[in-house]
Protein backbone atom coordinates (compact mmCIF):
# COMPACT_ATOMS: atom_id res chain seq x y z
CA UNK A 1 0.00 0.00 0.00
CA UNK A 2 1.85 3.43 -1.05
CA UNK A 3 0.12 6.01 0.74
CA UNK A 4 2.58 8.73 -0.38
CA UNK A 5 0.90 9.01 -3.56
CA UNK A 6 -1.66 10.94 -1.71
CA UNK A 7 -0.03 14.52 -1.23
CA UNK A 8 0.18 15.79 2.27
CA UNK A 9 -1.22 19.56 2.60
CA UNK A 10 -2.34 21.37 5.60
CA UNK A 11 -5.75 21.17 6.09
CA UNK A 12 -6.12 24.79 5.56
CA UNK A 13 -5.38 24.04 2.03
CA UNK A 14 -7.72 21.24 2.38
CA UNK A 15 -11.01 23.77 3.10
CA UNK A 16 -12.53 23.46 -0.17
CA UNK A 17 -11.98 19.52 -0.71
CA UNK A 18 -11.81 17.19 -3.06
CA UNK A 19 -14.93 14.57 -4.41
CA UNK A 20 -12.97 11.71 -2.78
CA UNK A 21 -9.17 10.54 -2.70
CA UNK A 22 -7.96 11.39 -6.22
CA UNK A 23 -5.92 8.27 -8.23
CA UNK A 24 -3.17 9.57 -9.89
CA UNK A 25 -3.66 7.73 -12.69
CA UNK A 26 -7.49 9.55 -13.99
CA UNK A 27 -5.86 12.74 -14.23
CA UNK A 28 -9.64 14.28 -13.30
CA UNK A 29 -8.82 17.38 -10.93
CA UNK A 30 -11.32 17.20 -8.31
CA UNK A 31 -13.48 13.82 -9.02
CA UNK A 32 -12.78 10.45 -8.30
CA UNK A 33 -15.18 9.78 -11.67
CA UNK A 34 -13.31 6.27 -13.33
CA UNK A 35 -12.37 7.49 -16.31
CA UNK A 36 -11.99 4.12 -18.05
CA UNK A 37 -15.56 2.72 -18.98
CA UNK A 38 -16.47 -0.76 -18.38
CA UNK A 39 -16.25 -3.82 -20.72
CA UNK A 40 -16.92 -7.54 -21.11
CA UNK A 41 -12.81 -7.95 -20.45
CA UNK A 42 -12.56 -5.70 -17.93
CA UNK A 43 -14.70 -6.28 -14.14
CA UNK A 44 -17.59 -3.78 -13.36
CA UNK A 45 -16.14 -1.24 -10.81
CA UNK A 46 -19.48 -0.19 -9.37
CA UNK A 47 -16.93 2.37 -6.91
CA UNK A 48 -15.92 3.89 -9.71
CA UNK A 49 -18.97 5.10 -11.57
CA UNK A 50 -20.00 7.89 -8.68
CA UNK A 51 -18.27 11.04 -7.62
CA UNK A 52 -18.70 9.89 -3.74
CA UNK A 53 -19.00 6.88 -1.97
CA UNK A 54 -21.66 5.67 0.18
CA UNK A 55 -23.44 8.28 2.61
CA UNK A 56 -20.09 10.55 2.23
CA UNK A 57 -22.56 11.31 -1.08
CA UNK A 58 -24.92 13.13 0.89
CA UNK A 59 -25.66 17.05 -0.12
CA UNK A 60 -23.19 18.62 2.01
CA UNK A 61 -24.65 19.61 5.62
CA UNK A 62 -23.76 23.22 5.78
CA UNK A 63 -25.69 23.84 2.50
CA UNK A 64 -28.48 21.67 3.59
CA UNK A 65 -28.84 23.53 6.88
CA UNK A 66 -29.26 26.80 4.24
CA UNK A 67 -32.21 24.78 2.73
CA UNK A 68 -34.00 23.34 5.53
CA UNK A 69 -33.95 27.07 7.17
CA UNK A 70 -36.16 28.41 4.69
CA UNK A 71 -38.66 25.57 5.11
CA UNK A 72 -41.48 26.18 7.65
CA UNK A 73 -41.05 23.96 10.80
CA UNK A 74 -42.81 20.18 11.10
CA UNK A 75 -42.38 19.48 14.76
CA UNK A 76 -45.43 18.81 17.26
CA UNK A 77 -48.30 21.16 16.58
CA UNK A 78 -46.84 22.00 13.33
CA UNK A 79 -48.09 20.85 10.33
CA UNK A 80 -50.33 17.67 11.97
CA UNK A 81 -50.61 17.10 16.00
CA UNK A 82 -50.37 13.75 15.28
CA UNK A 83 -46.47 14.16 14.12
CA UNK A 84 -44.29 13.40 16.73
CA UNK A 85 -41.06 14.41 15.22
CA UNK A 86 -40.53 15.97 12.23
CA UNK A 87 -37.11 17.08 9.58
CA UNK A 88 -36.97 20.00 11.67
CA UNK A 89 -35.71 17.93 14.89
CA UNK A 90 -32.23 16.88 13.03
CA UNK A 91 -33.69 13.06 13.93
CA UNK A 92 -33.33 9.68 12.04
CA UNK A 93 -37.24 9.27 10.99
CA UNK A 94 -40.28 10.63 10.52
CA UNK A 95 -42.75 9.05 13.97
CA UNK A 96 -46.71 9.45 13.42
CA UNK A 97 -48.69 8.70 15.92
CA UNK A 98 -51.64 6.53 14.07
CA UNK A 99 -53.54 5.82 17.26
CA UNK A 100 -53.16 5.75 21.81
CA UNK A 101 -51.00 3.14 21.73
CA UNK A 102 -49.45 2.69 18.06
CA UNK A 103 -46.57 4.80 16.47
CA UNK A 104 -45.34 4.48 12.29
CA UNK A 105 -41.85 5.58 11.70
CA UNK A 106 -41.40 6.62 8.33
CA UNK A 107 -37.50 6.46 7.09
CA UNK A 108 -35.65 6.88 2.94
CA UNK A 109 -32.40 6.53 2.58
CA UNK A 110 -30.13 5.80 -0.48
CA UNK A 111 -26.80 6.18 -1.85
CA UNK A 112 -23.63 5.72 -4.34
CA UNK A 113 -21.55 2.15 -4.28
CA UNK A 114 -18.95 1.78 -2.31
CA UNK A 115 -17.75 -1.68 -3.34
CA UNK A 116 -17.86 -3.14 -6.57
CA UNK A 117 -19.16 -5.89 -5.66
CA UNK A 118 -23.38 -5.45 -6.32
CA UNK A 119 -24.54 -8.23 -4.06
CA UNK A 120 -22.16 -6.14 -0.90
CA UNK A 121 -23.46 -2.79 -2.26
CA UNK A 122 -27.08 -4.12 -1.78
CA UNK A 123 -26.84 -5.79 1.37
CA UNK A 124 -25.03 -2.28 3.02
CA UNK A 125 -27.41 -0.09 1.08
CA UNK A 126 -29.86 -2.13 3.11
CA UNK A 127 -28.64 -1.96 6.87
CA UNK A 128 -28.35 1.38 6.01
CA UNK A 129 -31.84 2.48 5.73
CA UNK A 130 -33.08 -0.17 8.15
CA UNK A 131 -30.81 1.65 10.89
CA UNK A 132 -32.89 4.42 11.31
CA UNK A 133 -35.77 2.51 12.69
CA UNK A 134 -33.55 0.48 14.89
CA UNK A 135 -32.29 4.29 16.02
CA UNK A 136 -35.86 5.40 16.83
CA UNK A 137 -36.75 2.17 18.94
CA UNK A 138 -38.64 0.78 16.66
CA UNK A 139 -39.36 -2.53 14.33
CA UNK A 140 -39.17 -2.42 11.01
CA UNK A 141 -42.29 -3.79 8.98
CA UNK A 142 -42.07 -3.24 5.53
CA UNK A 143 -39.97 -1.70 2.73
CA UNK A 144 -39.54 -0.43 -0.75
CA UNK A 145 -36.73 -0.04 -3.14
CA UNK A 146 -35.46 3.07 -4.43
CA UNK A 147 -33.08 2.51 -7.38
CA UNK A 148 -31.40 4.84 -9.79
CA UNK A 149 -29.95 2.67 -12.66
CA UNK A 150 -27.90 2.97 -15.82
CA UNK A 151 -28.97 1.52 -18.68
CA UNK A 152 -25.30 0.41 -20.18
CA UNK A 153 -24.49 -2.68 -17.07
CA UNK A 154 -25.96 -6.18 -17.34
CA UNK A 155 -29.20 -6.78 -15.87
CA UNK A 156 -27.42 -9.51 -13.35
CA UNK A 157 -25.60 -6.33 -11.90
CA UNK A 158 -28.91 -5.18 -11.01
CA UNK A 159 -30.29 -8.38 -10.01
CA UNK A 160 -27.67 -9.14 -7.97
CA UNK A 161 -27.78 -5.42 -6.09
CA UNK A 162 -31.76 -6.00 -5.55
CA UNK A 163 -31.57 -9.62 -4.23
CA UNK A 164 -28.39 -7.94 -1.68
CA UNK A 165 -31.33 -6.02 -0.11
CA UNK A 166 -34.01 -8.70 -0.52
CA UNK A 167 -31.40 -10.57 1.58
CA UNK A 168 -30.75 -8.02 4.36
CA UNK A 169 -34.29 -7.67 4.86
CA UNK A 170 -34.98 -11.17 5.18
CA UNK A 171 -32.13 -11.24 7.67
CA UNK A 172 -34.38 -8.16 9.90
CA UNK A 173 -37.52 -10.19 9.38
CA UNK A 174 -39.14 -7.83 6.97
CA UNK A 175 -40.14 -8.47 3.01
CA UNK A 176 -38.88 -5.51 0.29
CA UNK A 177 -43.07 -5.35 -1.34
CA UNK A 178 -41.94 -3.07 -4.51
CA UNK A 179 -40.31 -0.20 -5.53
CA UNK A 180 -39.45 2.57 -7.92
CA UNK A 181 -36.70 2.98 -10.50
CA UNK A 182 -34.70 6.16 -12.57
CA UNK A 183 -32.50 5.42 -15.13
CA UNK A 184 -29.41 7.77 -14.00
CA UNK A 185 -25.84 6.82 -15.24
CA UNK A 186 -24.70 7.52 -11.66
CA UNK A 187 -26.19 4.05 -9.60
CA UNK A 188 -27.68 4.73 -6.42
CA UNK A 189 -29.62 2.05 -4.10
CA UNK A 190 -31.92 2.41 -0.76
CA UNK A 191 -35.15 1.72 0.47
CA UNK A 192 -38.10 3.35 2.05
CA UNK A 193 -38.63 1.46 5.38
CA UNK A 194 -41.58 1.84 7.25
CA UNK A 195 -42.00 0.76 11.30
CA UNK A 196 -43.79 0.62 14.24
CA UNK A 197 -43.57 1.21 18.26
CA UNK A 198 -45.62 2.21 20.91
CA UNK A 199 -45.40 5.76 22.18
CA UNK A 200 -43.19 5.03 25.13
CA UNK A 201 -40.72 2.93 22.72
CA UNK A 202 -39.79 5.99 20.80
CA UNK A 203 -35.88 6.76 21.51
CA UNK A 204 -35.27 10.42 20.59
CA UNK A 205 -31.50 12.21 19.72
CA UNK A 206 -32.47 14.28 22.43
CA UNK A 207 -32.97 13.81 26.27
CA UNK A 208 -29.32 13.60 27.12
CA UNK A 209 -28.21 14.10 30.90
CA UNK A 210 -25.14 15.29 32.46
CA UNK A 211 -23.83 12.08 34.01
CA UNK A 212 -24.59 9.54 31.16
CA UNK A 213 -22.04 7.47 29.73
CA UNK A 214 -21.68 7.52 25.80
CA UNK A 215 -21.39 4.39 24.10
CA UNK A 216 -20.78 4.09 20.14
CA UNK A 217 -21.48 0.15 18.87
CA UNK A 218 -19.16 0.14 15.52
CA UNK A 219 -15.98 1.49 15.01
CA UNK A 220 -15.16 4.08 12.71
CA UNK A 221 -13.57 5.17 9.78
CA UNK A 222 -15.81 3.81 6.90
CA UNK A 223 -15.43 6.84 5.18
CA UNK A 224 -12.14 6.91 4.80
CA UNK A 225 -11.50 3.32 3.81
CA UNK A 226 -14.23 3.82 0.85
CA UNK A 227 -12.77 6.76 -0.38
CA UNK A 228 -8.94 5.06 -0.40
CA UNK A 229 -10.52 2.20 -2.00
CA UNK A 230 -12.34 3.97 -4.82
CA UNK A 231 -9.17 5.46 -5.39
CA UNK A 232 -6.86 2.39 -5.61
CA UNK A 233 -4.98 3.09 -2.16
CA UNK A 234 -5.79 -0.22 -1.17
CA UNK A 235 -6.58 -3.32 -1.88
CA UNK A 236 -10.54 -5.33 -1.14
CA UNK A 237 -8.58 -7.10 1.37
CA UNK A 238 -7.97 -4.18 3.64
CA UNK A 239 -11.35 -2.82 2.75
CA UNK A 240 -13.25 -6.37 4.14
CA UNK A 241 -13.60 -5.40 7.74
CA UNK A 242 -15.32 -2.12 6.88
CA UNK A 243 -17.81 -3.82 4.74
CA UNK A 244 -18.82 -6.53 7.59
CA UNK A 245 -18.81 -3.75 9.53
CA UNK A 246 -21.75 -1.78 7.37
CA UNK A 247 -23.35 -4.80 6.52
CA UNK A 248 -23.97 -5.51 9.86
CA UNK A 249 -27.47 -4.56 10.90
CA UNK A 250 -27.83 -2.52 13.89
CA UNK A 251 -31.22 -4.92 14.95
CA UNK A 252 -28.73 -6.80 17.93
CA UNK A 253 -27.57 -3.64 19.35
CA UNK A 254 -31.38 -2.20 19.03
CA UNK A 255 -32.82 -5.49 21.20
CA UNK A 256 -29.70 -5.23 24.06
CA UNK A 257 -31.09 -1.42 24.17
CA UNK A 258 -34.36 -2.48 25.00
CA UNK A 259 -33.78 -3.88 28.09
CA UNK A 260 -32.38 -0.55 29.42
CA UNK A 261 -33.20 2.78 29.59
CA UNK A 262 -31.47 5.10 27.22
CA UNK A 263 -31.76 8.76 27.25
CA UNK A 264 -30.91 9.20 23.67
CA UNK A 265 -29.65 7.30 20.88
CA UNK A 266 -29.03 8.32 17.05
CA UNK A 267 -26.94 6.49 14.49
CA UNK A 268 -23.59 7.92 13.17
CA UNK A 269 -24.03 7.88 9.59
CA UNK A 270 -23.35 10.91 6.35
CA UNK A 271 -22.90 14.00 9.00
CA UNK A 272 -19.99 11.97 10.83
CA UNK A 273 -19.57 11.21 14.45
CA UNK A 274 -19.09 15.25 15.06
CA UNK A 275 -22.30 15.89 13.29
CA UNK A 276 -24.47 13.57 15.25
CA UNK A 277 -22.95 13.94 18.05
CA UNK A 278 -24.33 17.68 17.81
CA UNK A 279 -27.38 17.08 17.25
CA UNK A 280 -27.57 15.05 20.23
CA UNK A 281 -25.97 18.12 22.06
CA UNK A 282 -27.93 20.58 20.86
CA UNK A 283 -31.69 18.97 21.10
CA UNK A 284 -30.66 17.51 25.06
CA UNK A 285 -29.17 21.11 25.78
CA UNK A 286 -26.03 19.52 26.99
CA UNK A 287 -22.13 19.35 26.16
CA UNK A 288 -20.77 16.54 25.38
CA UNK A 289 -17.12 15.39 26.25
CA UNK A 290 -15.76 12.22 23.91
CA UNK A 291 -12.23 10.62 23.73
CA UNK A 292 -11.30 9.73 20.52
CA UNK A 293 -8.61 7.99 21.91
CA UNK A 294 -11.63 5.57 22.90
CA UNK A 295 -13.68 5.26 19.89
CA UNK A 296 -13.20 2.23 18.29
CA UNK A 297 -11.28 2.12 14.64
CA UNK A 298 -11.33 0.08 11.64
CA UNK A 299 -7.75 -1.10 10.69
CA UNK A 300 -5.80 1.38 8.22
CA UNK A 301 -7.54 4.30 8.96
CA UNK A 302 -5.36 5.97 11.03
CA UNK A 303 -2.27 5.46 8.21
CA UNK A 304 -4.57 6.75 6.01
CA UNK A 305 -5.51 9.88 7.92
CA UNK A 306 -2.48 10.78 8.13
CA UNK A 307 -1.81 10.94 4.50
CA UNK A 308 -4.99 13.25 4.39
CA UNK A 309 -6.93 10.81 2.58
CA UNK A 310 -10.64 11.84 3.51
CA UNK A 311 -14.13 11.47 1.28
CA UNK A 312 -15.49 14.60 0.00
CA UNK A 313 -17.84 14.53 2.62
CA UNK A 314 -15.79 15.27 5.96
CA UNK A 315 -15.14 18.64 4.38
CA UNK A 316 -18.53 19.86 4.47
CA UNK A 317 -19.16 18.27 7.77
CA UNK A 318 -15.80 19.98 8.76
CA UNK A 319 -17.74 23.57 7.34
CA UNK A 320 -20.61 22.93 9.29
CA UNK A 321 -19.85 21.18 12.28
CA UNK A 322 -15.80 22.66 13.51
CA UNK A 323 -18.28 25.70 14.59
CA UNK A 324 -19.67 23.90 17.88
CA UNK A 325 -16.00 21.62 18.70
CA UNK A 326 -13.94 21.86 20.43
CA UNK A 327 -10.50 19.87 19.91
CA UNK A 328 -8.41 19.95 22.69
CA UNK A 329 -4.37 20.17 21.96
CA UNK A 330 -4.05 16.18 23.19
CA UNK A 331 -5.65 15.08 19.83
CA UNK A 332 -2.80 14.14 17.37
CA UNK A 333 -3.17 16.13 14.61
CA UNK A 334 -4.00 13.41 12.05
CA UNK A 335 -7.23 12.21 14.10
CA UNK A 336 -8.35 15.84 14.34
CA UNK A 337 -10.51 14.90 11.18
CA UNK A 338 -11.96 11.63 12.13
CA UNK A 339 -14.97 13.34 14.24
CA UNK A 340 -16.01 14.72 10.33
CA UNK A 341 -15.31 11.20 8.42
CA UNK A 342 -18.79 10.81 7.12
CA UNK A 343 -19.86 7.04 8.34
CA UNK A 344 -22.16 4.57 6.24
CA UNK A 345 -24.29 2.14 8.07
CA UNK A 346 -22.72 3.30 11.08
CA UNK A 347 -23.45 2.37 14.92
CA UNK A 348 -25.79 3.79 16.95
CA UNK A 349 -24.78 6.57 20.05
CA UNK A 350 -26.05 5.95 22.95
CA UNK A 351 -26.40 8.08 26.00
CA UNK A 352 -27.66 6.19 29.05
CA UNK A 353 -27.11 6.30 32.89
CA UNK A 354 -23.61 5.63 34.17
CA UNK A 355 -24.90 3.08 36.20
CA UNK A 356 -26.37 1.08 33.04
CA UNK A 357 -23.70 1.33 30.76
CA UNK A 358 -21.22 -1.94 32.04
CA UNK A 359 -24.53 -3.98 32.46
CA UNK A 360 -25.43 -2.50 28.68
CA UNK A 361 -22.08 -2.99 27.26
CA UNK A 362 -22.11 -7.34 28.38
CA UNK A 363 -25.59 -7.30 26.70
CA UNK A 364 -24.07 -5.90 23.56
CA UNK A 365 -21.00 -8.28 23.51
CA UNK A 366 -23.25 -11.29 24.10
CA UNK A 367 -25.41 -10.06 20.72
CA UNK A 368 -22.40 -9.88 18.86
CA UNK A 369 -21.85 -6.07 18.87
CA UNK A 370 -18.14 -6.72 20.04
CA UNK A 371 -16.95 -3.27 19.30
CA UNK A 372 -19.15 -1.23 20.89
CA UNK A 373 -17.09 0.84 23.80
CA UNK A 374 -17.95 3.83 26.03
CA UNK A 375 -16.18 6.77 23.97
CA UNK A 376 -17.16 9.60 26.12
CA UNK A 377 -19.74 11.14 28.54
CA UNK A 378 -22.80 14.26 28.90
CA UNK A 379 -22.26 17.50 30.95
CA UNK A 380 -24.00 20.32 31.80
CA UNK A 381 -24.06 22.82 29.11
CA UNK A 382 -21.21 25.48 29.27
CA UNK A 383 -21.29 28.97 29.48
CA UNK A 384 -22.73 31.02 26.26
CA UNK A 385 -20.37 30.80 23.32
CA UNK A 386 -18.56 27.29 24.87
CA UNK A 387 -18.59 24.58 22.27
CA UNK A 388 -21.50 22.02 22.65
CA UNK A 389 -18.50 18.95 21.53
CA UNK A 390 -15.22 18.19 23.10
CA UNK A 391 -12.81 15.92 21.88
CA UNK A 392 -10.25 15.00 23.41
CA UNK A 393 -7.25 12.20 23.54
CA UNK A 394 -6.74 9.91 26.59
CA UNK A 395 -5.02 6.84 26.45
Amino acid sequence: MNLNRIPRQAAADLAAGPADCLPPETGLPGSAVSSKPDSPSRPVRLSHRSASAGCAAKFGADRLAEVLALLPATGPGQADPRLLVGYDQFDDAAVYQLQADLCLIQTADFFTPMVDDPYTFGQIAAANALSDIYAMGGQPLLALNICCFSPDLPAQVYADILRGGLDKAAEAGIAIAGGHTLSDPEIKYGLSVTGLARPEQIWRNCGAVPGDLLILTKPLGTGVLCSAYKADLIELGMLQPALASMAQLNQPAAQALRDYDPHAVTDVTGFGLAGHAWEMAAGSKVRLRINLAACPLLPQVVPLLRDTCLPGGAFSNQRRYAPFCQLEATVPPALRWLPFDPQTSGGLLVAVAEAQAPPLLQALYQRGVSQARVIGSVEAAGTAGAAPLCFYWQD
